[in-house]
């Protein structure tokens, strides 16, 4: 079976829309409103950005809006793309097939807030810092914590499967959502959780659909409201920065640091070489550090006084245990608590022959185990090394590897590879070029046990087609599912590979 989508939304479908909202301002044919909702800071193709631009966006405020919304896309076979913050760093809310983008924005209330269960319920357009500002009285937070936590928002976190960056002690966004209201692709408003009511954590009743719901950047539905975990707010934090002349002795003091058995560990943080050059000469917020300095280690720990101080002394020891330096207090806590700063600012400036070059960050991402990551490093250097000769459009901007495991930071990592690139010198074979780099980036990645993205996505060309490689045998499933749910094909077309679900014989 394939599936024919409509080239453009016409009069009648705006009016459509319009009646279904019933305000002409959330609907928004015109071509400002659709520009800005393009592109996310990810690797973009600025040569063709009319391609990727929806034909109408739409701002609802009720659930049972979204579902008429969905359902008209899916009557007239049009595609929808939910989007939120347009935070995210893998395309998920970039139209790929035009359509209809569904912004949530506007669905930004905390409904109700229970300490005594624990829960807050919000509308997935609520932003996380205005949240947490928000249940700071209460005593109370919501532990998710992305990079972006400034500007990110509920629904795309859990659409994308958020990483946060508090990980190893509070768990990540799959962690933290207790359960969701999610409009299905044909339009139907269902309760995702573990089972029984939506504040309950554990159940053993029938299938566990809350994951397959977080992280399928958009191809499943569209979140409406979700009940999220309350932790009690942390009486204590402690950051720590360790440097290091030689990669590997710092590669084994964040493995002994991360198999130490310490409940307050938020996470671990590997900086190489890489990094540590380009946060020389490019990041204004980095003190500078002698030239033998080759990596850095970061700790961060949350919790109650009296688990924390002691727990400090420990970390202490073991982060000189194979040679660390203490970069002392300022620099620790300092540039601990800058952490989400950066993400804000991604144009950096570069001088190439004479020339003043603003370019780009973008970011390669992915899941691996700790043995895995001297030799990884290694490979992913050289294929930028490579690239960045080949188009001159590239810069390696080095590696980090960060805890990645839900409350066990001894096993596995987020590893990402930064790369800047100059995007006013992209054409189709210089993106052609980036393309390809994504790829061998992911090959490398499977070829060592890991998956290709431990949180930002597979969502183009370059790793999403790497997608059923890394599944495999449950590949079939996956495509199953995708067509169960949603037959048309019109929840957020073409990616990570789920058109294959629509070929022709598919049994």
């Amino acid at each position: 079976m394939s599936v024919a989508f409509k080239s453009a939304v016409d009069d009648g479908v705006v009016e459509e829309l319009r009646a279904i909202v019933g305000d002409d301002d959330r609907v928004l044919p015109n071509l400002s409103s659709r520009v800005n909702r393009t592109r996310v800071p990810a690797p973009f193709p600025v040569h063709r950005w009319a391609e990727y631009m929806p034909d109408v966006a739409i701002l609802p405020r009720t659930a049972e809006e979204v579902s008429e919304v969905v359902k008209l896309a899916n009557r007239l076979r049009i595609p929808v793309v939910p989007r939120a913050g347009g935070t995210g760093l893998s395309d998920g809310a970039v139209p790929l097939r035009g359509g209809i983008v569904v912004d949530v924005k506007l669905m930004n209330e905390i409904h109700e807030v229970d300490l005594a269960d624990r829960t807050v319920t919000v509308g997935p357009g609520i932003n996380m810092l205005k949240l947490n500002e928000e249940l700071k009285r209460h005593g109370v937070f919501y532990p998710d914590d992305p990079a972006s936590y400034p500007c990110s928002l509920v629904g795309g976190r859990i659409g994308t499967g958020g990483w946060s960056l508090l990980g190893a002690r509070f768990g990540h966004t799959r962690d933290n959502v207790v359960s969701m209201e999610v409009v299905l692709p044909t339009g139907e408003i269902v309760e995702i959780g573990d089972g029984g009511g939506r504040k309950l954590r554990k159940s053993s009743t029938a299938f566990n659909l809350k994951q397959l719901f977080t992280g399928h950047q958009g191809t499943l539905g569209i979140c409406t409201e979700a009940t999220l975990e309350l932790a009690p707010r942390p009486e204590v934090e402690f950051a720590a920065f360790f440097a290091f002349e030689d990669y590997m002795s710092a590669w084994e003091t964040t493995g002994v640091l991360t198999k130490a058995g310490l409940a307050t560990l938020a996470g671990v943080v590997l900086f190489d070489e890489w990094k540590i050059r380009y946060l020389r000469r490019d990041d204004e917020a980095y003190i500078p550090q002698p030239d033998s300095v080759r990596a850095v280690v970061a700790v961060a720990m949350y919790g109650s006084r009296a688990e924390v101080e002691p727990a400090s002394r420990v970390v202490m020891k073991l982060g000189r245990s194979r040679g660390g330096r203490y970069l002392g207090d300022e620099i620790s806590s300092g540039d601990w608590a800058s952490r989400h700063d950066r993400y804000a600012t991604p144009l950096h400036g570069r001088s190439k022959e004479g020339q003043a070059v603003i370019m780009s960050w973008h970011c390669e991402d992915a899941a691996l185990n700790y043995s895995a990551l001297p030799q990884v490093r290694e490979e992913w250097h050289a294929i930028v090394a490579r690239y960045r000769e080949r188009y001159g459009i590239f810069d390696d901007w080095g590696m980090f590897a960060y805890t990645n495991g839900a409350h066990k930071p001894w096993a596995d990592y987020l590893v990402e590879i930064d790369v800047g690139i100059w995007e006013e010198r992209l054409d189709d074979e210089n993106w052609g070029g980036w393309v390809n780099c994504k790829r061998e980036i992911s090959e490398v990645t499977l070829r060592h046990g890991g998956s290709i993205t431990a949180c930002h996505g597979a969502t183009r060309a370059g790793d999403a087609e790497l997608v059923p490689d890394e599944m495999g045998g449950a590949w079939q499933v996956v495509k199953s599912i995708k067509r169960a749910l949603d037959p048309n094909n019109v929840m957020n077309p073409g990616k990570q590979s789920l058109d294959e679900a629509y070929e022709e014989g598919l049994a």
